[in-house]
């Protein structure tokens, strides 16, 4: 298989990234309005549109933000340079500006109910389509691991075989879609599935960036593993309250 893989459409080739980036947020919207339709929602309908519009400016904004951190030594050789640093973008840097417009809208609307659990199964379906698309690529969309003598390690064009993290990610994602599913689908305290995936895939992300030729930030790790660190940290007395397997029915009735 050659990288990148472009998909033939008449006269013109379309790179790979663009066609399942596209696909993801078609198909992660559609499993949203699903939801919506079928499970309801917990808060008025224009409330909603607003917390979508900033869950979408917010994660453009983190994207790039946590991106142009990501490579210390670019920033500094580009810094007068915005245009090229605000080429790239990251998921984690997504959810989280996403994740912190939402707030953000939420308490300048006066909205206090939890408005995530409807995002989660879009969200990981979406991430996963979008996957394929860094996977066809190959080393252009720097998703690819470092170097391994792994039978499954693969060459993405550069002559040396690597993990092929697209390919995890994918995996470990449809696994946390089903894992979610079944907790939506019991009771539990408003806002705790977000959370759950929140938590469960920035422990992923801080795993798997140690499986990268990255370029560490501060004590070894790099921006995206300490803005992972940011989430968990915050989210610890949510953890802690699930490790204490609290009822999910008082949980409700207190408000967590």
């Amino acid at each position: 298989m050659h990288f990148p893989f472009y998909l033939p459409l008449g006269p013109l080739h379309l790179p790979a990234h663009l066609i399942f980036e596209a696909l993801a947020y078609f198909v992660g919207f559609r499993i949203y309005l699903h939801l919506r339709r079928t499970r309801g929602d917990v808060v008025h309908e224009d409330i909603r549109w607003w917390v979508i519009t900033a869950a979408a400016l917010g994660a453009a904004a983190g994207s790039k933000l946590l991106s142009v951190l990501e490579e210390p030594s670019y920033l500094i050789t580009h810094w007068r340079e915005p245009f090229v640093l605000l080429n790239g973008k990251t998921i984690v840097g997504g959810l989280i500006g996403g994740w912190i417009a939402v707030e953000f809208c939420k308490k300048k609307l006066g909205e206090r109910e939890r408005t995530g659990d409807l995002f989660v199964l879009p969200l990981c379906i979406g991430i996963a389509i979008g996957r394929v698309g860094c996977f066809l690529t190959g080393p252009g969309d720097h998703t690819f691991g470092a170097a391994s003598s792994l039978p499954w390690a693969m060459d993405f064009g550069d002559g040396a075989r690597r993990h092929p993290l697209p390919l995890y990610e994918i995996v470990f994602l449809l696994a946390l879609s089903a894992l979610l599913w079944r907790v939506l689908n019991r009771p539990h305290a408003n806002g705790d599935v977000f959370k759950m995936f929140m938590c469960t895939y920035m422990g992923w992300r801080f795993a798997t960036e140690f499986l990268k030729d990255r370029e560490p930030l501060v004590l070894g790790i790099t921006a995206i593993q300490w803005a992972c660190v940011g989430v968990i940290l915050f989210y610890l007395p949510d953890i802690w309250r699930w490790l204490r397997r609290r009822d999910p029915k008082l949980a409700v009735a207190t408000g967590d």
